[in-house]
């Protein structure tokens, strides 16, 4: 083995960087080296051949940099590539194969979360030796406990909720702070209990807006003059449906349709149903900002070692995992096969509970 590609695709996130580097310096410290090349701009650099061979002065100084030096992109799935919006999707996954072999990668590190894995998992049955590593702030990926990316998401959204405290008491206002979190409820909920919200509303619960309004006029019977929600992007009302943030766009599949605006949806309802002053904060994209937590740079890092460690073992179709403190590696395969999701009647949504947290529900 001489050479590997590797690439950073979906939605960036504090942590990639740091992935980055530890697959390079990892690998140029071997007895026998392998070159790390650099794909831009996720699965777009593959089928258009935009690459650079990574050397140990490119990484350098970049383990607490956010974003990724090699760029990304959430739109080309090479499965259903569509060049012009509106066109039909094309398979263009014979143009990865004719990149790997001109560059004669010995195999691919993908970084990424569901879909980004899902496109690795079908390379991989076509002959592709793949290893994938887990990123997604929104922690909804299988097969590993934790992934890299989520911590520091979840300091922003936890420093945002304790930010509205003071204003949201100094106004009497309701404050409905939005966070990310399309098909699971890990940033919205753990950032509610660590940051003290009144009402946490994620995809994992429908929630009824008139409990919403109960939970929220009870603290004023108990002289509570302000209220904290916390909402993940992807919750929804019972019998009813998520909240995209304009049309639908054909460049994107359905893991990727632009979520965004329940807050506003719910703040007039409250206003309308409760009379109370409600306004709203949509965190977006700051999340996927900035220099990741020190317990992302240590899982990245630990992640994108282990991953040189399964190519050098020809584990290839493996996703490096956390299990515990331990890291480990499971099936891509099995990696995508369910999301990982909050669970409603787990632990954490019992604790919150019984310190007086509302679901909505």
């Amino acid at each position: 083995m001489k050479r590997l590609g590797i690439l950073t695709a979906g939605g960036d996130c504090p942590g990639l960087n740091a992935v980055i580097r530890a697959v390079t310096k990892s690998a140029l410290h071997l007895s026998a080296p392998i070159q790390i090349i650099g794909i831009q701009d996720g699965y777009e650099g593959l089928l258009d051949g935009h690459m650079r061979l990574l050397g140990d002065a490119d990484v350098s100084g970049i383990l607490n940099r956010g974003g990724t030096i090699l760029g990304t992109s959430n739109r080309h799935n090479p499965f259903k590539y569509i060049s012009v919006t509106g066109s039909a999707p094309q398979n263009r996954s014979k143009d990865i194969l004719d990149t790997i072999a001109r560059e004669h990668l010995d195999g691919l590190v993908v970084l990424g979360g569901d879909g980004t894995l899902r496109c690795a998992l079908e390379l991989g049955k076509m002959g592709v030796p793949v290893i994938g590593i887990p990123k997604t702030i929104d922690n909804d990926l299988g097969g590993t406990d934790t992934t890299f990316g989520f911590d520091s998401a979840l300091a922003v959204a936890t420093e945002a909720v304790d930010r509205l405290h003071s204003t949201a008491e100094s106004h009497h206002r309701v404050l409905i702070c939005e966070m990310m979190g399309r098909h699971a409820g890990w940033i919205a909920l753990r950032a509610g209990i660590a940051g003290g919200a009144d009402v946490i509303l994620i995809p994992e619960i429908p929630y009824d807006l008139a409990k919403v309004c109960d939970a929220l006029c009870d603290r004023v019977k108990r002289g509570k003059n302000f209220s904290i929600i916390a909402v993940a992007e992807g919750a929804q009302p019972v019998g009813g449906g998520k909240v995209f943030a304009g049309e639908k766009d054909a460049t994107y599949d359905k893991f990727h349709q632009r979520l965004g605006g329940i807050s506003q949806v719910i703040a007039k309802e409250i206003e309308t149903a409760a009379a109370l002053e409600t306004r709203v904060v949509i965190l977006g994209h700051l999340q996927r900002g900035g220099s990741p937590s020190p317990f992302d740079r240590w899982l990245a890092t630990r992640l994108g070692v282990h991953a040189i460690e399964l190519a050098l073992q020809g584990k290839w179709g493996n996703m490096v995992a956390l299990t515990g403190t331990q890291i480990s590696h499971v099936p891509i395969e099995e990696a995508v096969r369910t999301l990982h999701r909050v669970d409603p009647e787990g632990d954490e949504i019992r604790t919150a509970r019984m310190v007086g947290t509302s679901f909505g529900n």
